[in-house]
C-alpha cells in the first residue's frame, strides 16, 4: 500500500511549531544568559575587595615576621657563633736595644673566627703599638716593638690558643690571626661573610668581650665576682673564669647610622675589650669588625667594613698556603 500524502495544512502547522518552539528555546537562553550575568556580576564585585585583603593580610605577616627576626636576632647570632668569638689577651713591650723596656703593658680585644684556623680582629689588637702615641713616639725614636705573647680564649674551652699574626692590613684597623692547630679550634664554626655592609637604618647586632676580664668578672656569679672583682687583668684571672666555663661574649644591638668609605657607624655600644668583634645584619652575617668609639656621642661607634676584610684574608690564606707547601 501507498503512504497516506500529509496535507498541506499538517506540513504548515508543524513547521509553525518548530518556528515556535526554536524561538522560544531562543528566549529562554537569552533570559539565561541575563540572568547568569546578574547573578555572577555581584560576586565579582565581591571577590575584588576580598583578593585586596588577602594580599593586606600576607604583606602585614611579612612585616610581622621580619620585625620578629630583628627581635630575635641577637640571641640567635649568641647562640649559634658564640664559641667560635674569643677573648685576646696579649703583652708587648716596646724597647731600646740592649735596655729595659720603656713600655711594657697588656692588650686586650676580640676576635673571630671566619676560616679554617684564621682570626679576624682589629690590628690595634695584633700590633697593640698601632695607634699608641707613646709606643709611636718611642719606635720613631729607634725603639723596636716587641709581642712577648698573644692567646684566645674560647668560650667552652678551659685552655687559650696561641695566635700569630697571619696579615696585618697598612690602610685600616683589621688583622688576621693565625691560630695554632688546636682541638677547640677545629670543632667551632666559621662566621659568615655579608656580600655587602647594607644600608643605613639596617639593625646591627655586635658581640665581643666590652671591658675585657673586668666586664665578664662583673656579670659573673655573686660568689666570683666577690672573690674576683679586685683582681687585676692578667693572665690567671683570664685562665680562671676559662676554667669556671665564664668567658662569655656580650651583645649588644641598635641601627647602622651611616656608611662612609670603609667605616661603619652604628649606635650598638661597646668599650675597651670589645675591639675586634663581629658586626652583624639582620640576617646573622658579618658586615663589619668593631673597631673604636666617640666618646660622649652614644650612636658614634665605628666598625671597618667587611668589603676592606677580603683582600685581607685573601692575602692571609695565600700565605697559609705557601707555608704549607714549605
Amino acid at each position: 500500500m501507498g503512504q497516506p500524502e500529509i496535507p498541506p495544512q499538517e506540513t504548515n502547522v508543524c513547521d509553525s511549531w518548530q518556528q515556535f518552539v526554536q524561538g522560544l528555546l531562543a528566549i529562554v537562553m537569552v533570559i539565561g544568559a541575563i540572568a547568569m550575568f546578574h547573578y555572577y556580576s555581584p560576586r565579582t564585585a565581591e571577590v575584588e575587595p576580598t583578593s585586596d585583603l588577602q594580599k593586606e593580610i600576607r604583606e602585614l605577616t611579612a612585616e610581622v615576621q621580619a620585625l620578629k627576626q630583628e627581635q630575635d636576632m641577637p640571641a640567635t647570632v649568641l647562640n649559634r657563633y658564640r664559641n667560635s668569638i674569643g677573648y685576646i689577651y696579649g703583652v708587648y713591650d716596646v724597647t731600646f736595644p740592649n735596655q729595659q723596656p720603656s713600655i711594657r703593658a697588656r692588650v686586650s680585644g676580640t676576635g673571630f673566627l671566619v676560616r679554617d684556623h684564621l682570626i679576624v680582629t682589629n690590628r690595634h689588637v695584633a700590633e697593640p703599638w698601632f695607634g699608641d702615641a707613646d709606643s709611636e713616639n718611642l719606635i720613631d725614636r729607634g725603639a723596636k716593638p716587641v709581642l712577648e705573647s698573644l692567646v684566645i680564649f674560647f668560650p667552652g674551652s678551659p685552655t687559650p690558643v696561641n695566635v700569630s699574626r697571619a696579615a696585618v692590613s697598612s690602610s685600616a684597623d683589621l688583622a688576621v690571626l693565625r691560630a695554632d692547630n688546636a682541638p677547640q679550634v677545629r670543632s667551632l664554626t666559621i662566621l659568615p661573610l655579608a656580600k655587602a655592609p647594607g644600608a643605613p637604618g639596617d639593625l646591627v647586632t655586635v658581640l665581643g668581650y666590652p671591658m675585657g676580664i673586668a666586664g665578664m668578672v662583673a656579670k659573673s656569679p655573686t660568689e666570683i665576682y666577690q672573690r674576683m672583682a679586685y683582681r687585676h687583668n692578667d693572665i690567671t684571672a683570664a685562665s680562671e673564669l676559662a676554667a669556671l666555663a665564664l668567658i662569655r661574649p656580650s651583645a649588644t644591638c641598635g641601627h647602622l647610622g651611616d656608611v662612609v668609605g670603609d667605616k661603619l657607624i652604628y649606635d650598638a655600644p661597646t668599650a675597651h675589650g670589645g675591639s675586634g668583634g663581629p658586626v652583624f645584619n639582620d640576617r646573622g652575617e658579618v658586615i663589619g669588625v668593631n673597631a673604636a668609639y666617640m666618646d660622649g656621642f652614644s650612636g658614634g661607634t665605628i666598625g671597618i667594613s667587611v668589603e676592606a676584610l677580603r683582600p685581607l684574608l685573601m692575602a692571609a690564606a695565600g700565605q697559609s698556603g705557601s707555608a704549607e707547601q714549605k
